[in-house]
């Protein structure tokens, strides 16, 4: 896939980006080279090779690190009782983006 500016000004438009002239030129280069080895990445054989669900570590739980971590969460209650504002299921917080 080739990105142009086009691309990269409609994407910037959508995250509320102002790009430089450089700025937008980097951009199309960089996407373009990313965009290009995941092309080449699509061009591997991965044949017999199964899916990973976890790309972080084994599937068999020999992580236990992460298994570990899972086990040790705050319940949800506990976590917002301690919140400054809550609606009894999210944390509330202050509208930060203005259109």
């Amino acid at each position: 896939m080739k990105i142009n500016e086009r691309d990269v000004d409609y994407v910037a438009k959508l995250a509320h980006l102002a790009l430089s002239e450089e700025e937008r030129r980097r951009l199309v280069r960089d996407l373009d080279s990313i965009l290009g080895y995941i092309d080449r990445l699509n061009e591997v054989d991965t044949t017999g090779v199964p899916p990973m669900t976890l790309a972080a570590g084994a599937q068999d739980g020999s992580r236990e690190d992460i298994l570990e971590g899972l086990r040790k969460s705050l319940a949800h209650e506990v976590a917002l009782a301690n919140a400054p504002d809550a609606d009894g299921t999210f944390f509330r917080v202050p509208k930060v983006i203005e259109r």
